[in-house]
């Protein structure tokens, strides 16, 4: 249990209008990898990683395969080369599964942990994805077995539990009309989430497939979490993983792909699911002192920006950043700047929050001429839609910002 309440799906304006607080972003992906099958969903597997960030370079590539071929690998080292945005695709999933703690540093591990924890997502899925009439079916064919085995001919008499009308906490049908309300709410986002690419959207088999992956993740991270549930948003947070995991380059992970996706997201949400909980947003974990955290850390670094935007125009962070902290900037940027700077996030030794808010203050830096001769709703609407700009020299500004207590964790 990580904690309780609902997601906001909507921002307050102080012009009095709703903002909103998710929105599409044009997505432009070079298709280079195609499946056999029907002419028009021949587009429908997409491979952007060789076209992220720098050009690598073959002598950071060749160290790269180095790093990994060691029987324990050197974490810092991967996190320094993806976080310097030389990340060969071809490992990319690799990489982000050892960033995330998925995969141990001792290779020989490996097949084991994987394994086993492929092995309980399998589990998982057995006992929280209920059919009730498929439960009963099976009690019917135990009970109907046994009775032939004594040779009795007695009828099998329907319980409380199995009855559809009964809504006690124990019963089957029950826990699967709470359900079918998650899995309606991850049904209304799904086909939100990068529509404009063939490999999420359902108008392709592999896009269908994806969703159906994805759908099955989702559902199961909300089951676990009761008190959190699912919540919007995070099917955008879960994007960027799944692509990573699902375009995969060695083949023999394609059948778990997502078991690998779902234990990545898991690991993932642990430090940021508190963003997603209402009840937690005026606590040291909620959403509003990680606002806050913003907040001073562009006063410690801008003093003039700070003053500009929250005395003067009176825009506070709320009003722009609390999409960009809660689904780790996956709307503000085309996609393959999001796996880009995913690179570098996941890639940092302080943690995925601690650079998330140094990226976040450097979106404000990197835009202040603009935002200095700005007031209070074009400055809004310039962060809401925040413009294309040159990933690598942003999170070049990241870095060079002075974070708020020298070696303490945001």
């Amino acid at each position: 249990m990580l904690g309780e309440g609902k997601f906001k799906h909507s921002v307050p304006d102080p012009t009095g209008e709703e903002l909103e607080t998710f929105q599409t972003v044009r997505i432009r992906l070079e298709r280079t990898h195609v499946e056999a099958g029907d002419e028009h969903e021949k587009e429908s597997m997409v491979v952007i990683h060789r076209k992220i960030g720098k050009e690598v370079h073959e002598e950071m590539k060749r160290e790269l395969e180095c790093e990994i071929s060691e029987r324990v690998v050197n974490l810092e080292a991967l996190q320094k080369i993806a976080g310097s945005g030389q990340l060969d695709g071809e490992f990319r999933a690799l990489v982000w599964k050892l960033l995330l703690g998925y995969l141990p540093p001792e290779k020989d591990d490996w097949e084991r942990e994987l394994a086993a924890n492929r092995s309980r997502y399998a589990e998982l899925k057995k006992e929280l994805l209920i059919n009730p009439s498929e439960s009963c079916r099976e009690e019917d064919e135990k009970m109907s077995s046994s009775e032939q085995q004594v040779g009795l001919l007695c009828r099998h008499e329907i319980s409380n539990g199995d009855h559809p009308l009964n809504m006690g906490k124990t019963s089957i049908w029950c826990r699967y009309f709470k359900d079918a309300e998650i899995l309606e709410q991850i049904d209304r986002d799904l086909p939100r989430t990068h529509p404009d690419m063939k490999f999420f959207s359902g108008d392709s088999s592999l896009g269908k497939s994806n969703q159906k992956a994805m759908k099955d993740i989702l559902f199961l991270f909300a089951k676990l979490n009761p008190a959190i549930g699912y919540v919007q948003g995070m099917n955008e947070v879960l994007a960027p993983l799944y692509f990573v995991c699902r375009t995969d380059f060695d083949e023999q992970n394609a059948p778990n792909v997502e078991a690998d996706c779902f234990a990545c997201f898991v690991r993932l949400m642990f430090d940021s699911v508190n963003h997603f909980c209402q009840q937690l947003d005026n606590s040291s974990m909620g959403i509003h002192s990680t606002l806050h955290q913003l907040s001073e850390l562009l006063r410690t670094n801008d003093q003039e920006l700070w003053q500009h935007l929250m005395i003067t125009c009176k825009l506070n962070p709320q009003f722009y950043a609390f999409r960009w902290i809660t689904l780790l900037l996956t709307q503000e940027f085309d996609f393959d700047c999001i796996i880009r700077l995913w690179d570098s996030l996941l890639s940092n030794p302080l943690g995925v929050q601690e650079l998330l808010l140094r990226v976040c203050c450097a979106m404000l830096l990197y835009l202040r001429h603009e935002l200095l001769t700005g007031d209070f709703t074009s400055n809004l609407k310039l962060l809401q839609h925040y413009p294309q700009v040159d990933l690598e020299r942003l999170l070049n500004l990241a870095h060079q910002i002075t974070p708020i207590h020298v070696g303490r964790r945001i």
